[in-house]
């Protein structure tokens, strides 16, 4: 591990006790509030000594909590010599993944080294976009691409998640693996911090595309995108500023497919909003409210699927279930394609989705809002969960037969 991971490290710690502190206090605070309240004026002098004690004892505990975890990681990292980066074992790169979906937009807004940075990962490894790391990554590069990029708080290896138990596939290889051998496509694995505004990575996803097309070995003719729940928005997003910006790779794109992407939004992210504005109504549980407003902007970009830098800049991210967002033109040439499942048959499954997105958002067919989906471009399933959709035969059928040739 190397010696800026450890500090990083000392640095998260340090802001999560910080976190852990603010919420206790916050909540001492409320309660003790609302009982000298009660009392009356009879209770004030205890209260003045009361608050006094309380200040001096959670500035103290604040400042070790905060000083501590960080003197720990500094002496730590002044004996380290590893140049290994610590996301470069699975196991590792995971727990970074889930603290970047929750945490991530703070981390990159600190500087933090546990940050990730957009990047294509050839096994585990970032790979820069540039011919020479290129043609070494992918010796056995062809003319057409996919691009996978992954949902919330996960990896590139969620795409090598093997089937369910249970589940008849005769082949259980990843998508990639299996789609290189049958339609000579080269896969391509993005990893991204999920934490950042979706709208921020499709952005950065652009801006890969078009270093790793022209950095590719071969010319590149095809490119089919295909993302997985929040990596669904952020293909949508890239193709956008792409054709603003007058890419030539979103030229080359022939098919966009979105397994589980939440285009109307994600109910989980609605409750959670809704129970953080009821939350900071009341002085008891005002701190616990603060602290489910701290999740990640990606994480509420999710509430109604926000896309475009619009749909957010203006807005209070803690406002009430209101949905500013505006549609995303598809590409005029490339064919859309959904995927929505359901873990129960209907109607219980067209009412609670795969445990986090419900069919009428995969599908983006709502009441006030539609995604502009081909009625035949798109396949619903039931009795599958959220994460069924990164390897199954019945959706790798139907992609081989989006992605064929026409």
């Amino acid at each position: 591990m190397r010696a800026t991971d450890i500090r990083a490290l000392g640095e998260v710690a340090a802001e999560g006790v910080t976190v852990l502190h603010d919420v206790v206090r916050g909540m001492h605070t409320g309660i003790a509030s609302r009982v000298f309240t009660s009392v009356g004026p009879v209770a004030r002098p205890v209260e003045v000594i009361h608050d006094a004690i309380a200040q001096t004892v959670y500035e103290a505990v604040g400042t070790v909590g905060q000083r501590l975890p960080e003197a720990v990681s500094a002496v730590a990292a002044a004996r380290t010599w590893d140049d290994r980066p610590v996301d470069d074992t699975p196991v590792a790169a995971e727990a970074i993944a889930a603290l970047n979906g929750i945490y991530g937009d703070e981390l990159a807004a600190r500087g933090n080294a546990l940050a990730t940075t957009m990047a294509v990962r050839v096994d585990g490894r970032s790979v820069d976009p540039v011919p020479a790391w290129v043609a070494d990554a992918f010796p056995d590069a062809t003319n057409r691409i996919v691009v996978f990029v992954h949902g919330l708080c996960q990896t590139e290896t969620s795409w090598r998640r093997p089937p369910r138990p249970g589940v008849d596939a005769p082949d259980p290889r990843p998508y990639g693996d299996r789609l290189r051998d049958d339609l000579d496509f080269t896969p391509v694995d993005v990893r991204y911090n999920t934490g950042l505004h979706i709208s921020s990575n499709g952005h950065a996803l652009d801006e890969l595309l078009t270093e790793l097309t022209d950095a590719w070995p071969v010319p590149v003719t095809d490119i089919a995108l295909v993302g997985h729940s929040m990596g669904g928005l952020v293909v949508r997003s890239a193709c956008h500023y792409g054709a603003d910006a007058g890419r030539a790779w979103t030229q080359r794109v022939r098919q966009v497919v979105c397994l589980g992407s939440p285009h109307l939004g994600a109910d989980l992210e609605k409750s959670v909003n809704a129970a953080s504005w009821a939350l900071s109504r009341i002085r008891e549980t005002r701190a616990i409210a603060e602290f489910l407003n701290r999740r990640s902007d990606g994480i509420k970009d999710l509430r109604y699927g926000a896309c475009l830098d619009e749909d957010w800049a203006e807005a209070d991210p803690d406002e009430f279930l209101r949905d500013r967002c505006a549609e995303v033109p598809f590409l005029p040439d490339p064919s859309y394609h959904f995927v929505a499942t359901s873990a129960a048959p209907r109607p219980v499954g067209k009412l609670f989705g795969d445990h986090l997105v419900r069919p009428a958002s995969a599908s983006g067919q709502g009441r006030a809002r539609r995604i502009p989906f081909e009625a035949d471009n798109g396949l619903v399933m039931s009795g599958l969960h959220h994460f069924d959709l990164l390897n199954h035969p019945d959706i790798y059928d139907r992609l081989v037969h989006w992605l064929s040739p026409r």
